[in-house]
């Protein structure tokens, strides 16, 4: 299997600067692994988007997957109570 380019919207720096770095180490290691399995087990599509939800411990990783161009977007990153916000 190709593996899939990684890319973060300009706005997930921002999220980023709420989650303890502990956090952040897991949530990077997470992504990365969407670069080899852009849908992996656990993942849920969201209702009425193009967009994708994956877990990681209290946290969601909204991203969208673009299989044309082997491409993972991440489009958001927050605490399961606000990532639908």
């Amino acid at each position: 299997m190709a593996e899939y380019k990684i890319y973060f919207r300009e706005s997930v720096e921002k999220d980023f600067r709420t989650i303890p770095k502990k956090d952040i180490i897991k949530i990077l290691r997470r992504i990365e692994s969407l670069s080899s399995d852009p849908r992996p087990p656990g993942v849920e599509k969201l209702t009425g988007q193009d967009r994708y939800r994956l877990r990681q411990g209290n946290y969601r990783i909204v991203n969208s997957v673009q299989d044309n161009e082997l491409s993972v977007w991440i489009v958001r990153i927050g605490h399961c109570k606000d990532v639908y916000r």
